[in-house]
Order: C-alpha cells, then structure tokens, then sequence
C-alpha cells in the first residue's frame, strides 16, 4: 500500500506517520506538508510544498497512492468563523478534491474531533466547521472515506505536540494519563492507537464511516 501525509509534522501526523513506517503491508510513505519531518526512512520521502491551497505544480507526483491520511488542523482558539473554516473547510476540500480527481480508488482519513456537528447548525464554531468538512469529504468520489473523531490525545514514543500551551498540558498531565485512560476508556485514545485504527482501516474498509474516540481506543 502506497500513503500519502499531510500534517506529518504535527503532534497527531507523527503517531501517524510512526505506525505507515512500521506496518509491513505499507510501501511507500510521502509526507506533504510546509515543512521538512527530518525523518529517515527506506521507504520514506517527502514534499516541501509551501502553497498547500495550490498543488499544481506538484500533482504528478501525488499520484499512484492507495491512502491519504489527513492529519492537519488549527486551534480554534480566538479565531473567526471565516478564517477558521478557509483553513479547515477550504483547504482540506480542495486538496481532496484534487486527490479524488488523480487517485480514484484512494481511501481518505480524515482527523476530526469529538463533538464534530454534522448538521452544521450547532452553537460551536468549530463543530459546525468540522461538520462541513466531513460531510463534503463523504460526498467525494473516494474509494472511501473516513472521519476520525479523536477526543483527548496522549502523545506515545516521544512524540511532542507542536502548540505549546497544548504541550505544556501534556507534560504536567503526563503522569496521571494511565490512570485516566484506565478511568476514562472511551474518552482518551493515544497517537499509537489513532495510528494504527487508521492505517488499518486504510487497509481493510472499516465497520463505519466515522470513528469516535470508543472505537479508536480498540486498536
């Protein structure tokens, strides 16, 4: 099976990134994104690609692949609705829309989050945007699709988060996540586990469209 990354450099794109390079029935791996991972890898290239709403210049090189994993995303945190969703709804769109169109029997992942609202009608701002996104990458002419609703995230094999009140949470948390995963099942998943439910999904088409932090923790 041949992958394709986006957001390999950040905290969640890393786990997955992790799990590609270690599965057997994974080929190739490329990551896409705005900076270099530093990784090294047989079975491992990258794209430096500093426009990620315009790939033109590229797409002869993204095509051939068996999977995307989407695993970009910004904090909502302060932002407005219209500058949240062009980096979530617009971006995330237009690049699947090339890839549908380059890769018809490609299986897209996307990372969402718990708490997603797919009537696009709630009170929260990035729901609502999420809700769009994924119903739109549903509609798309993928082999197929899936939404990946992960809720708290602890960070496996020295990844680090690249936001950092996020890491600063994470550090100070740190010791007590055993206890939380072990209170908590259904509500905290972890980078190695968000990794493997994708790549194995991408791999054999999985129980559902969408994936909540209960079904991610089976993995």
């Amino acid at each position: 099976m041949k992958v394709i990354v986006f957001g390999a450099t950040g905290m969640i794109g890393q786990g997955v990134l992790r799990e590609c390079l270690l599965d057997p029935d994974v080929e190739r791996v490329v990551a896409l994104g705005r900076s270099s991972t530093k990784q090294l890898d047989p079975k491992f290239n990258e794209i430096v690609h500093g426009n990620l709403f315009d790939l033109s210049a590229i797409e002869d090189q993204l095509t051939g692949f068996d999977a995307c994993f989407f695993c970009l995303g910004v904090s909502s945190f302060r932002m407005k609705e219209a500058d949240y969703a062009h980096l979530t709804y617009d971006l995330t769109f237009g690049i699947a829309r090339v890839l549908s169109r380059i890769n018809p029997g490609m299986t897209f992942s996307y990372v969402s989050g718990s708490g997603t609202d797919t009537t696009e009608r709630g009170n929260s701002m990035w729901a609502r945007v999420k809700g769009r996104t994924e119903n739109a990458l549903l509609r798309m002419p993928f082999k197929a699709a899936y939404m990946f609703r992960p809720g708290a995230i602890q960070p496996m094999n020295g990844i680090r988060s690249k936001t950092p009140m996020y890491q600063a949470v994470i550090s100070v948390m740190g010791p007590l996540f055993p206890l939380l995963r072990r209170s908590f099942p259904n509500a905290i998943t972890t980078t190695q586990q968000l990794g493997r439910a994708m790549v194995a999904t991408a791999k054999q088409r999985g129980p559902s469209r969408t994936f909540e932090p209960r079904d991610i923790t089976r993995y």
